[in-house]
């Protein structure tokens, strides 16, 4: 049997319903590129656990992605990834387990994401340190920084080269380091590297105030807009829902509306994969026509839903994007 590409595999079977939305949504995207649009990428659910950063990290190498929103657990669970993978535990009948199944895996320092758990002490501890101290020098010179800039600081610093067990060029935020890559991280006070920072403030370690807000992210995503939106607008690919998604989606009425720049342009495609129900009033399944009403589309923009499962969507949007 002759072998094929990804792309052409895709092209020849992906024929119908959520298969030919996903051929339908990768082609238009290229057109974006083509036509000399920025698009942006979001990232909700545990996609960075999912090890997305092995085609994910190659798109922002060929600039096919130009910023990223994404929740403070994709962020840091791509590092994660990178300084503990040999650590990690698959648990392949993960819907067998028990509560004293589960406690047993608590007990040996796992914390489980679906069939994945994730090492606390030479995952989240490893990092935790690098943290600490890139907060507390910023901390003790007055400055202000975003979360992800942080991470940035230490990737770039080389100081946990020594301890990465996947190839570097896997990980996505290596990539968007390498890159400077805008990054928007709505919420990230709920992520575990959150959760660190907040407890060193409440021991009086750090200041809030070291870290800057959602605020600054949503200021700084709106600049950002202003800058590449062009006359055509920015394309908008939405990996599952939430805040990854909501956040950045909401800059372009911001400024039409409330700064009343009426003239910007409006989103030139919008793609989500989803396994949200409309009908349950859920925001992360609100179809494409809703966001017409509330100024983030016209009539005739791109629009596309793939109802499955991102993990195995993404992936192979990305590597027909990429030519793979």
């Amino acid at each position: 049997m002759k072998q094929q590409s990804i792309s052409n595999f895709i092209e020849e079977h992906f024929l119908h319903f959520n298969a030919a939305t996903l051929v339908d949504a990768a082609k238009a995207y290229k057109e974006q590129l083509n036509g000399g649009n920025k698009m942006i990428i979001t990232l909700a659910g545990a996609m960075s656990t999912a090890e997305l950063g092995k085609s994910l990290a190659e798109m922002i190498r060929q600039d096919k992605v130009h910023l990223i929103c994404c929740t403070g657990a994709n962020l840091e669970e791509d590092v994660f990834n990178l300084v503990a993978h040999d650590h990690y535990k698959r648990v392949p009948n993960y819907r067998d387990l028990s509560p004293s199944d589960e406690m047993e895996l608590l007990s040996q320092g796992y914390n489980r994401v679906t069939d994945t758990c994730i090492p606390e002490e030479e995952a989240m501890r490893r990092i935790e340190e690098h943290l600490f101290r890139a907060w507390s020098s910023a901390d003790l010179k007055d400055q202000r920084k975003l979360p992800h800039e942080y991470f940035y600081e230490i990737l770039r610093s080389g100081a946990l080269k020594a301890s990465y067990q996947i190839p570097e060029e896997n990980s996505w935020l290596v990539a968007a380091a390498e890159k400077n890559l805008p990054l928007i991280v709505p919420g990230w006070e709920d992520s575990t590297c959150g959760n660190f920072f907040a407890s060193y403030c409440m021991t009086g370690e750090l200041r809030p105030q070291t870290m800057k807000s959602g605020i600054e992210y949503m200021m700084s995503l709106a600049s950002w807009y202003q800058e590449h939106c062009g006359k055509g607008g920015v394309g908008f690919f939405q990996i599952g829902g939430g805040i990854a998604g909501d956040f950045p989606i909401c800059v372009v009425p911001m400024l039409r509306q409330d700064l009343e720049l009426k003239d910007l342009p409006v989103w030139s495609y919008f793609c989500q994969i989803s396994d949200s129900t409309t009908s349950f009033g859920s925001y992360s399944g609100a179809v494409p026509n809703e966001k017409i009403t509330w100024g983030k589309l016209l009539a005739d923009s791109p629009k596309f839903v793939i109802e499955s499962d991102a993990t195995i969507v993404a992936p192979l949007i990305f590597a027909y994007i990429l030519g793979w």
